[in-house]
């Protein structure tokens, strides 16, 4: 059996993170050899986000608060989370959510859910869309205004009589 105690860990921070959206994090599905289930704990330092604000369309996510009292922007506001409290943002427009910080303490937060492929992001703000594969180099995030239609760039099919006439 693998374990992991969730009070002694070493939060990574990317440094690609923009200001504002700095926070640490430790993914415990690989460290326990999980695969349908995703858990990351997160460390939010005061005055930053978690991540932008965002709902997903395969997956919906839970929320466990361990310390501090995070704001929680949704659909219908904000609302000051507290220890303990739990949520659960479904899949979908209706579980649209940020995480931030606004206190002067560190908060941290333990978020966990399915881990599905293919599946889609919508990040509403910045009207942007992001597709995970699963397969990183096929991953996408784009703007809604950056679609095409589906039949653009796609070549008109060879006939057999085309063949011929070469």
């Amino acid at each position: 059996m693998k374990r992991i105690n969730i009070a002694s860990l070493e939060f990574g921070y990317d440094a690609g993170d923009p200001p504002g959206f700095r926070a640490g994090s430790k993914r415990l599905g690989p460290l326990l050899g999980a695969s349908k289930l995703g858990a990351t704990v997160y460390e939010v330092p005061p005055g930053e986000v978690l991540c932008p604000y965002h709902y997903e369309h395969g997956e919906e996510e839970w929320l466990i608060v361990l310390a501090g009292r995070p704001a929680v922007r949704h659909p219908q506001g904000t609302e000051e989370l507290e220890p303990w409290d739990v949520v659960c943002f479904p899949r979908g427009p209706e579980g649209a959510h940020a995480v931030r910080n606004d206190t002067g303490e560190m908060v941290t937060v333990l978020m966990f859910s399915e881990v599905t492929y293919p599946t889609a992001t919508v990040y509403p703000d910045s009207d942007k869309v992001a597709v995970w594969t699963g397969e990183g180099g096929d991953d996408l995030i784009f703007t809604r205004a950056s679609a095409v239609g589906y039949w653009v760039g796609e070549p008109r099919p060879q006939q057999p009589h085309d063949e011929q006439e070469s």
